[in-house]
Parts: structure tokens; sequence; C-alpha cells
């Protein structure tokens, strides 16, 4: 069975669930998973909306970063999906999982890809401010 278990670019709401069940694996015996969210401040200004938005490669270079991963480390499964579109405070914006035998390869694993996926993969958000100010942020920030 392929270690990789679910990739996506989304519109629509992340499940958390939905990403843990993906990693399963009576194989590992630690899983590491990560939420990101979206914060109400950002560079100490307060953030009134937010937007995500993807260049049509994206999933095919989620899936390369995963593939990478995959290949460096002993991991069992893994699973990564990200949120394109207007979302609201608190809401995932990106959701990693990672199973392997040991908690230090799913950890380490797991860093690396939420770290390649963010450095690599065309997705870029529109934050707008309280103060009426707008900023850009994109792969490689």
């Amino acid at each position: 069975m392929d270690v990789i278990r679910l990739l996506g670019i989304r519109d629509t709401p992340l499940s958390v669930d939905e990403v843990l069940a993906a990693v399963g694996d009576h194989a590992a015996g630690g899983t590491v998973f990560f939420v990101g969210t979206v914060r109400e401040q950002d560079h100490g200004k307060q953030v009134t909306e937010l937007s995500y938005s993807a260049h049509p490669s994206a999933e095919a270079e989620l899936r390369q970063v995963a593939e990478k991963v995959a290949a460096d480390f002993p991991v069992t499964a893994l699973a990564a999906v990200h949120r394109v579109g207007d979302l609201e405070l608190g809401e995932a914006a990106v959701v990693v999982a990672v199973a392997a035998p040991h908690r230090d390869e799913a950890f380490q694993a797991a860093r690396r890809l939420i770290d390649d996926l963010k450095a690599r993969v065309p997705i870029w958000k529109h934050q707008l401010f309280a103060d009426g100010a707008t900023e850009w942020v994109g792969a490689g920030e």
C-alpha cells in the first residue's frame, strides 16, 4: 500500500478526522499531526479577512513534496491537505499527518512535510488588516 494516503488542495473545510483516519496504520508506533489555523493577528496587526489561492500546479508540487518525505524517512503513512478560498478566523488552513514506526521519525518527517509544503507548494495567502493594509504571502515565505 502506498504510504501517501491523502493529498489535496480544497475549497471546502478541512477535516482533521479524515486526515487522522488516512494515516492510521498498525505498523506505526507514532503519529504526528499538525493543524495550521487562521490566526487573528499577524505582524502585530489585526487580521480581518484572509484568502488562499493556489496555482494549478499546486497539487502536483504537493505530491512531489510528499514523495520526497516518504523517500527520506521510514514513514508508514502520510497525508497533507491545504485549503483555498476565503477562511474565517480559527479555521484550519492546512492539515498534515505522518505515521512512522517510532515517534522521532514521525516528528522529523512531519516537520519536513509542513516546512517543504510551505516553501515549495505555490499557494498564496492574501490578508486584509484592520488598518486597511493588505499583504500577499506565498511559497518560500
